[in-house]
């Protein structure tokens, strides 16, 4: 293994490991964590994997897939709920009317929105978000990129009966689209070392 190839899986796993503390928080259900931390969380991981991926692509690789296949799937599950929250968190639009508690009817009168009170917006969403990449660098690594499909038609079924919810698809798509975007740079860099 070269010098670059080196830094390059520490800064990986660096990349995947920094995300478990922010995990761990949401799972403990630790309310008023700072935004900021979140940010600054997701942005480091983001930076982390893009200097693994220039460094791998500057290397001869030959790390080896032994090493690195597991290591991929390690950095995609540990380590994509940091970015994919901090996107979340910076689509949501508190001033739009869905997500005020008090509307106004049709004549002018005030209106409590029931659905804003009703259960999150789906729900348990941190570990589907694990198993998902989980499943992603899995299929990858094994070359079975056809799996994909089935990961998707899964989480899509699964979710089906929420999606009509207010805001339910959109933040369906964005946690899909960028959960899964983690998972296929990790194994992108994988590639990049092997």
């Amino acid at each position: 293994m070269t010098e670059l190839a080196g830094f390059s899986v520490a800064l990986f796993l660096l990349a995947g490991v920094l995300g478990v503390p922010q995990f761990s928080l949401r799972l403990r259900g630790t309310p008023g964590h700072p935004q900021s931390i979140l940010y600054a969380s997701a942005v480091a991981q983001l930076l982390l994997l893009g200097a693994a991926a220039a460094l791998a692509a500057a290397s001869d690789g030959g790390v080896g897939w032994s090493l690195v296949g597991p290591l991929a799937v390690v950095a995609a599950t540990a380590g994509g709920g940091a970015p994919t929250t901090a996107i979340l968190q910076l689509s949501f639009n508190a001033t739009h009317p869905e997500h005020q508690r008090v509307l106004t009817g049709p004549d002018g009168q005030k209106v409590f929105n029931e659905e804003l009170e009703a259960q999150p917006v789906l729900r348990g969403g941190a570990w589907i978000g694990v198993l998902e990449r989980l499943a992603v660098a899995s299929t990858l690594i094994m070359g079975w990129p056809e799996g994909l499909a089935i990961i998707l038609a899964v989480k899509a079924l699964g979710r089906y009966s929420e999606l009509g919810k207010s805001g339910a698809a959109e933040r369906f798509i964005l946690g899909t689209f960028s959960s899964q975007l983690w998972a296929c740079a990790c194994v992108g860099v994988a590639v990049l070392l092997a």
